[in-house]
């Protein structure tokens, strides 16, 4: 599976993308934030909401490691969504995809426009650069307005299981 970019597969839908930063953190690592991502101490912690069209699209939760890409703390994520400005500016040398059928919670029914405890899909990313933990985000789209698709072939299968 590769890395999606929420704007680009918004609009090869043909709809209007739609993305707002709704809250905004530099934080010290907590005990509860996994080892490789806590690493370099500083955490940017960021909340946005993604839609299409003028219907909530995803809720994303994601914290960056500035120690891994110090460069974050100056970028205006205001106007530009934290997962674009990595796909391009922050290489990464492998990532781990979870996912998972969840209820939405009363903050995300609230933001996604659904009643609470509502079906949604939640996407766990990790991403790392040679072994140096970059950013771990969870995306949350509503059951019935994201789906995922991924196109392998034996070939590729074949490496996976070696």
């Amino acid at each position: 599976m590769a890395i999606p970019d929420l704007q680009a597969e918004v609009e090869a839908r043909g709809q209007a993308y739609g993305y707002a930063l709704l809250d905004r953190a530099e934080r010290s690592a907590r005990d509860d934030d996994e080892a490789e991502l806590a690493a370099g101490g500083r955490l940017l912690d960021l909340t946005c909401l993604h839609s299409a069209d003028g219907t909530p699209l995803a809720l994303e939760h994601r914290l960056i490691a500035l120690a891994a890409a110090p460069q974050a703390v100056e970028v205006d994520f205001q106007t530009l969504a934290p997962g674009s400005w990595l796909l391009t500016s922050e290489p990464w040398t492998e990532a781990e995809n979870r996912i998972s059928a969840i209820e939405a919670d009363a903050m995300a029914a609230r933001l996604l426009g659904l009643k609470p405890g509502a079906a949604c899909l939640c996407v766990e990313r990790r991403t790392w650069r040679d072994g140096q933990g970059v950013t771990r985000v969870w995306q949350t789209f509503p059951g019935d307005r994201y789906d995922l698709v991924a196109r392998f072939s034996p070939a590729h299968m074949k490496d996976i299981r070696r």
